[in-house]
């Protein structure tokens, strides 16, 4: 791992444990035991470091969230798109608790999160059609949009909502898994008969491991 890669992995454990809105570039040189100099050598500002960081979460979730294949069993890869969900929520948390704040100090990196949050739309959107089509769920064209939105707000704003009704602010990973929960709850009011069971039991796994998940040690 050269430099670059290491201040962008500390820069994002640090963002994640303390909030992006505490840490300075100062903070990250010294996490590192490197100079100041040295990090601007290979970023120019803390809004640099953020803008590549947001290229690695645009990455995971291009290349994640696919149209399901006719080819595999659409539950099979709906758990998949889950358990992908569940890293890039716990990678990049501190990134969903300060969004619209990061956004207004940079309106480049504004401008590329609203085109990519069109793409993104559209990804999602290709993976509620394609469970109706594979007959995992019963949706009307003209519900397929509004569960989509529905399913992006989960996902942008469950780490924010729990963090602010915790007195301490810290996010755990059960959280996460809580998340997933609910995330499946969107879909059971759709699920056909042939899928209802295996999303319960979809949902209980996922509960299970918000249980089972032992707290984080800060």
């Amino acid at each position: 791992m050269n430099t670059k890669e290491k201040i962008i992995r500390t820069s994002i454990a640090l963002f994640n444990l303390n909030g992006e809105r505490a840490i300075t570039t100062n903070h990250i040189a010294s996490n590192m035991g490197i100079s100041p100099g040295n990090l601007y050598y290979h970023f120019k500002n803390k809004e640099d470091i953020i803008r590549h960081i947001f290229s690695l979460y645009s990455e995971h979730l291009r290349t994640h969230f696919k149209p399901l294949s006719i080819e595999h069993e659409p539950l099979e890869q709906l758990t998949q798109y889950l358990d992908s969900l569940f890293e890039l929520m716990w990678r990049y948390h501190f990134f969903y608790d300060n969004l619209t704040d990061i956004l207004a100090r940079d309106k480049a990196l504004k401008s590329d999160y609203i085109e990519f949050q069109a793409h993104l739309f559209e990804q999602v959107k290709a993976v509620v059609i394609g469970l109706r089509d594979a007959g995992v769920i019963d949706i009307e064209d003209t519900d397929t949009d509004e569960l989509a939105h529905m399913l992006k707000m989960v996902v942008s704003f469950w780490t924010p909502y729990v963090k602010a009704r915790r007195m301490t602010g810290v996010l755990e990973q059960k959280d996460i898994y809580n998340g997933i929960v609910k995330v499946l709850m969107l879909f059971k009011p759709y699920a056909t008969d042939l899928s209802r069971e295996k999303i319960a039991q979809l949902r209980d796994y996922y509960q299970e491991q918000a249980d089972t998940t032992l707290p984080s040690i800060a």
